[in-house]
């Protein structure tokens, strides 16, 4: 039949269209996606070459150490040794940002990202372990009676009001949305350190126009 001869091409092609559906949506949402990751990293990249976004970092990371200076000083919190370390931890996120402020173009750069990342990390280690502690407290895994500095670096004695431990590890002091203070940092640390592996991975990239973090 000339009739039905004409149709099924038409119903080949319905059919066809119906199955290559979900594959053509699935192919333009990943090209949209990776289109916009892209987008993102270049956009690091290039904030990443300005002083303002180095110094933004810094910024922030003196912002949780004067939090910090006020829950010991003012709220009367006692820091313990892990609450040194992880101070420490901050000083040095701060210190990348003030390396990476410096010369942002040049390959001073790679060096601020480096701090960044070792920093951010340790942070992360030492807020875990200290989370540890006070989920897990045992008597036999205790923190040092005091925090432990280089002989060329004793910062406890240089500035004993930051740097000086007086509480109990496993003690829980303070609490938000029933997470402790080192739970806390585990976010804060975890975050630095995802900002960072994207700005190292959008190095290769070609940096995007010029914005105001850029300069």
């Amino acid at each position: 039949m000339p009739e039905l001869d004409q149709v099924k091409p038409k119903l080949a092609r319905i059919f066809a269209s119906a199955w290559l559906a979900p594959a053509r949506f699935w192919f333009t949402l990943r090209g949209t996606t990776v289109y916009r990751e892209s987008k993102m990293l270049r956009y690091l990249n290039q904030c990443s070459r300005g002083r303002a976004a180095w110094l933004l970092l810094a910024l922030t990371a003196l912002a949780l150490e004067l939090t910090a200076l006020w829950f010991q000083h003012v709220m009367g919190l006692k820091p313990c040794v892990m609450c040194i370390y992880e101070r420490c931890a901050l000083f040095g996120i701060m210190g990348a940002g003030i390396v990476g402020a410096i010369a942002p173009k040049s390959p001073l750069r790679w060096a601020g990202l480096a701090i960044w990342i070792y920093s951010a990390w340790e942070g992360v280690r030492l807020s875990y372990e200290h989370t540890m502690i006070q989920l897990h407290p045992n008597p036999f895994t205790t923190c040092d009676f005091a925090a432990r500095f280089p002989s060329w670096l004793p910062l406890d004695k240089w500035l004993p009001s930051v740097f000086v431990a007086s509480g109990d590890c496993a003690e829980r002091s303070w609490t938000f949305l029933t997470l402790s203070m080192p739970q806390w940092m585990i976010v804060v640390f975890a975050a630095y350190l995802i900002v960072a592996i994207a700005v190292l991975i959008a190095q290769p990239l070609k940096a995007k126009r010029r914005d105001i973090f850029s300069r």
